[in-house]
């Protein structure tokens, strides 16, 4: 005996917010008739967190500060314990998305050390003699444009466009063995609508060495823990070359990147964890010595 069993979200894009109701179907299909012991219908979200390996030494007594976060968990009954005919049944569906008390959807996101996802899970309950039958589905959570979730900073300020100069006399670091040069440019703003591309423009006004490449480096921060010790590592999302080879002086380069889906959320800062984001602008010299400017910056939604 052969048996399907298949789960269909009404939303092509798979994409729900809040309080909206997921709606679909399961499709059974089977070339004859079966007994069952009940269908069950699981809605499940949780954030899970993983400390990097350098730093487990440092936070070893703080495990239980990272386990998963629960943040929804539907159980339906879908139907009592029967018989399913032969042939394709379609059972419809529909499930209110609503967190558990004191808990918060966040947006969908997939880090290194953070993973917020959501998946909703058919089961169909068999005798001991057969196989239980089970189907998952993700889905996507994101927050509704100015639902109010961003993080409590002062965004109006951050708006305004951001300009930046950099030369070897306003390096940090790395200021050695670096040839003179001059690079101007602004930021439109570093409170960034996570639906709109990232936008700006950069000049080499001078430079006595040749150049290799200009890059647009974008990094997300991720902090685990708890308030007795925190692990917080920077890893790369993506990079663009936004400047190729020896460019021409005094020539505006447009900055332009768009915010990958997934990999990218709304900047979230809570108890036990915190995702935030930098912008690097990278200028390599023919001799692959790097210069690096960092922005930190706002992403929101709306």
């Amino acid at each position: 005996m052969s048996i399907n069993l298949d789960l269909r979200l009404k939303r092509a894009d798979k994409v729900y917010s809040e309080g909206e109701n997921i709606s679909g179907i399961i499709v059974i299909s089977s070339n004859s008739d079966f007994k069952h012991d009940g269908i069950i219908l699981t809605v499940e979200g949780c954030v899970n967190l993983q400390i990097s390996s350098k730093n487990v030494g440092v936070l070893e007594a703080f495990y239980n500060s990272v386990k998963p976060i629960q943040l929804v968990n539907i159980i339906c009954d879908v139907s009592t314990p029967g018989r399913v005919p032969s042939g394709i049944t379609e059972i419809p569906f529909q499930i209110p998305l609503k967190a558990k008390p004191n808990r918060v959807l966040y947006e969908t996101y997939h880090g290194v050390y953070v993973n917020i996802s959501y998946s909703i899970r058919c089961d169909i309950k068999r005798s001991f003699l057969s196989k239980d039958l089970q189907r998952c589905q993700q889905f996507l959570v994101q927050y509704k444009a100015n639902a109010g979730h961003c993080p409590q900073l002062p965004l109006k300020d951050n708006r305004k466009p951001v300009s930046f100069e950099l030369s070897p006399a306003k390096l940090t670091s790395g200021a050695s063995g670096a040839p003179d040069f001059l690079l101007r440019g602004y930021l439109e703003s570093v409170c960034c609508s996570i639906t709109k591309p990232f936008k700006g423009q950069l000049t080499l006004v001078r430079c006595a060495a040749p150049v290799k490449s200009v890059e647009l480096q974008l990094v997300r921060i991720e902090t685990c823990g708890c308030a007795e010790g925190y692990a917080r590592e920077a890893t790369e999302i993506q990079n663009l070359q936004i400047g190729d080879g020896d460019i021409a002086q005094n020539i505006p380069i447009p900055i332009y990147m768009v915010f990958p889906r997934l990999f990218t959320c709304p900047t979230l800062m809570t108890t036990n964890f915190k995702i935030e984001f930098e912008i690097n602008i990278v200028l390599v010299f023919d001799n692959n010595h790097l210069i690096t400017n960092n922005f930190p910056i706002i992403l929101v939604r709306g």
